[in-house]
């Protein structure tokens, strides 16, 4: 009879455990109002160049006639190649890199895809190549991450990263990161704004700021006392029921034993 109003005693300790849980990992847990069916995405997304951006830029012909696109080709010329001797194009302050041969193209606010064409265009129209294919790659693409214990630089080989990629490419978020205010902050028409998304909720997929720009940073900040508060009071009220239960026990075997004395 005893070892059964242990086990009991456990199981209630263990029920109330298993609810302290689930209601702490509601706050933090990813995305937590995403529906069976998904949420629409917009394939859309796509870097734009900015200021300060280093391009690769590579010049195809047909093949027939390898030398005309050699004059295309040249790096290194100056202001074109950057201290740790990765040759590129780089943006200038507005927006422009000098391009051989056509000379200063704009850049700025055009995608990797459109400054291809935009090239493509002007050797074909101004009669350079009769079949010319261009690929373009940045060269820098970094996010920079400020956590609450530490900070991280992320280098984006695909050239296209999401809110949440960037996240799990810093390790994730510490148990002790306010969820509702991650902020990214980035510079538009020569200022620095900060935008606060929330990973908890889908909202981010139609966010502007959902997709990373290159040299976004993102910021953390440590939670509230409130929502540390609350951590602490769940355990508070676990110490507490626990307490209720086993002096519920002790008074019911108490009364047990004076009954049966007399």
């Amino acid at each position: 009879m005893k070892n059964n109003k242990l086990v009991l005693i456990f199981a209630v300790v263990g029920l109330l455990m298993v609810a302290s849980s689930c209601v702490t990992s509601k706050k933090v847990r990813y995305l937590r109002d995403m529906p069976i069916e998904g949420v629409p995405l917009n394939e859309n997304f796509e870097a734009t160049i900015v200021p300060y951006d280093e391009l690769r830029i590579y010049v195809m012909g047909d093949g027939k006639n390898d030398e005309l696109v050699k004059p295309f080709n040249v790096l290194g010329s100056v202001g074109n190649t950057n201290q740790n001797n990765r040759m590129g194009y780089l943006v200038d302050v507005n927006g422009n890199i000098e391009f051989p041969v056509l000379g200063e193209l704009h850049v700025e606010g055009l995608t990797r895809l459109q400054l291809q064409d935009t090239i493509a265009a002007r050797l074909l129209n101004n009669g350079y190549l009769s079949n010319p294919n261009v690929m373009v790659r940045l060269m820098n693409f970094k996010i920079f991450f400020l956590g609450t214990e530490s900070g991280k630089v992320l280098t984006i080989n695909e050239e296209r990263c999401t809110f949440l990629e960037a996240l799990a490419m810093s390790g994730g978020l510490s148990m002790y990161t306010r969820r509702d205010r991650i902020g990214v902050m980035r510079e538009v028409n020569g200022r620095m704004v900060i935008h606060y998304l929330d990973p908890r909720s889908t909202d981010i997929f139609d966010d502007e700021f959902f997709l990373l720009q290159q040299n976004d940073i993102i910021f953390t900040e440590v939670g509230s006392r409130r929502f540390l508060q609350e951590g602490y009071s769940n355990w508070t009220w676990i110490l507490s029921g626990v307490s209720s239960v086993l002096t519920a026990v002790t008074l019911y075997l108490s009364l047990k034993n004076l009954m049966s004395g007399s």
